[in-house]
């Protein structure tokens, strides 16, 4: 066996794309439309991806219709990245031209305060988002900050990958949050884009996973998924008769829910976490 070392290939400092092409809305409600942009020179901790593939979340169409009153036209959605790196500043180590990366919602922070001395940037007060007041993946290339370019294993294909950047993130963190582990009996509520990668993780940790919805329609997909358990909500008292089941909840779902049937059925010292966005009315 001998032993092998990676060299970076180095670009030189700010040298990058001039001119991006991405598609762009230019107004709440408006079709997108392809825009050219010029953009600077690359900072020193910046780096350039060639973008190959970007999911569509409900968050770029949130954005894209400005639900959440914070978007700045006009705007290229798209904050699922997965692409190569392209070009990068001086004071980036960590990453190669050509090396495959993925690039999710936050974008930048301080790098210097507790938050994110502690692993926890998206706590940060001056977090930066991909697409909030700059361009996003929707485009040929996308910048941001080399600490939150996510390298991404040869095993994974980019086009699975991408949907990772943002919902499966989404999903996997309340796990890591709520300490959820193997012994624990789970629920997913909802099998939709959240939902059916919630059953996914929670069953690979060797979880016993029971799928929620509203009817059976979705039964079969969610074992496949990972489930050995399926309720069905609407007109039934499924719910109900599964009290005191679950150590944990994650409700993916951003609609009205009977909290209480909900809450009833965990288990003492259980736990109920939310993933999903509801627009107050």
């Amino acid at each position: 066996m001998t032993a092998s070392t990676t060299t970076l290939e180095r670009s030189p400092t700010g040298v990058g794309a001039s001119i991006i092409k991405g598609y762009a809305a230019r107004g709440s409600g408006q079709p997108l439309e392809i825009m050219a942009y010029e953009v600077g020179p690359l900072g020193d901790s910046e780096v350039e991806i060639k973008v190959t593939h970007c999911g569509i979340c409900h968050s770029d169409l949130s954005m894209i219709d400005n639900e959440w009153h914070m978007t700045r036209y006009p705007i290229v959605p798209g904050h699922e990245i997965i692409g190569t790196v392209s070009a990068f500043g001086r004071g980036v180590r960590s990453l190669a031209i050509g090396q495959r990366v993925g690039l999710g919602w936050q974008s930048g922070s301080c790098g210097g305060c507790e938050w994110c001395a502690s692993g926890k940037e998206h706590l940060c007060a001056q977090e930066e988002w991909t697409i909030v007041g700059r361009n996003g993946g929707w485009a040929d290339f996308v910048r941001a900050d080399a600490r939150f370019m996510v390298p991404i294993p040869n095993g994974i294909a980019s086009a699975d990958a991408a949907p990772l950047m943002c919902a499966g993130t989404t999903v996997f963190s309340p796990l890591i949050h709520w300490g959820v582990v193997s012994t624990m009996r789970a629920a997913v509520v909802g099998v939709g884009g959240l939902g059916h990668l919630a059953v996914q993780f929670l069953a690979k940790l060797g979880c016993e996973v029971t799928a929620i919805s509203s009817t059976h329609s979705k039964d079969e997909e969610a074992r496949q998924l990972g489930a050995s358990r399926f309720i069905a909500t609407k007109n039934s008292d499924e719910l109900q008769r599964a009290a005191r089941s679950f150590d944990f909840i994650l409700v993916t779902v951003p609609a009205d829910l009977p909290w209480r049937d909900y809450l009833g059925a965990l288990r003492p010292e259980g736990s109920c976490a939310s993933s999903a966005y509801r627009r107050a009315t």
